[in-house]
């Protein structure tokens, strides 16, 4: 699943090349997650202001109302000058003055969305119960050991719940537990001011680096612009279980939590 860093890293990738352009018109194919919300000869002639981006969500701010872009499971966005005619995984297409933004989602997870403002029902149900941003300003580490303190869960659960911090996706929840030395397995509310700090820094750290290398590709995922990721070449547990850990060389051990794998070091972690 796309997450955080991966979403970033398709906005990046041509949030500049489609700032100022007049949408022409928009294509709706197989039904995806959600419906649209409009019809889509609606859409004609708005201009994209900009693109911003909220947990894993993807808003193209429009002069008139919003699209709010989710890459679901397995989906990807592409933005180029001209696609070919659309394949059966191609959902949807925004054709603008500047290019065409096509959503391609094999499992259709994924959806767009159209709101008439973020404080709108549609945008409201999507984004209103979302944790603060872990790469903006407002993450706080004592007002996340706050958050923390409230949640009786194990810590790698919380992270992926997305209310206290969003967008900690289950590579990252892992990395940034190994960085802080935090088993996942621990509840978040045993966890200390001085242990949340830790953990706050390896969030921002991590996610960060997720960025700079592109995101992770571990199936299928591309920016915009076709391009793959590289941190998981750099991961310290994720998917190496078996393998001696990168620091004390005991064997990362893989677990499952809430159906999803995790990876610590039974030594580094406690």
């Amino acid at each position: 699943m796309p997450e955080l860093p991966e979403v970033e890293v398709t906005r990046l990738s041509f949030a500049d090349r489609i700032a100022g352009a007049r949408i022409v018109s928009a294509r709706v194919g197989k039904p995806l997650r959600w419906p649209l919300g409009c019809e889509p000869d609606q859409l004609a002639g708005r201009v994209v202001h900009g693109v911003r981006r909220r947990g894993k969500y993807l808003l193209l701010d429009l002069d008139d109302g919003l699209l709010l872009v989710h890459l679901g499971m397995s989906g990807s966005v592409s933005f180029a000058p001209t696609h070919p005619p659309a394949g059966p995984h191609d959902h949807f297409d925004l054709s603008t003055s500047r290019g065409v933004l096509r959503l391609n989602d094999p499992r259709r997870f994924g959806a767009v969305v159209f709101a008439r403002a973020e404080s709108a029902p549609q945008a409201v149900k999507l984004l209103g119960g979302l944790g603060v941003e872990p790469l903006g300003e407002d993450f706080d580490p004592q007002a996340f050991h706050a958050g923390l303190q409230r949640r009786h869960a194990p810590i790698k659960q919380v992270l992926l719940a997305g209310d206290v911090v969003v967008g900690v996706g289950n590579i990252y929840a892992s990395e940034a537990l190994f960085l802080a030395g935090i088993r996942p397995t621990t509840r978040a509310s045993r966890i200390s001011l001085a242990r949340a700090t830790r953990l706050h820094a390896a969030v921002r750290d991590v996610l960060a680096r997720a960025v700079e290398k592109g995101g992770s590709t571990l199936r299928d995922f591309s920016n915009a612009q076709g391009e793959s990721g590289y941190f998981q070449l750099e991961a310290n547990v994720y998917d190496r279980a078996g393998l001696p850990c990168r620091v004390c060389e005991a064997p990362v051990r893989r677990i499952v939590q809430g159906q999803r794998a995790t990876y610590y070091c039974t030594r580094c972690q406690r």
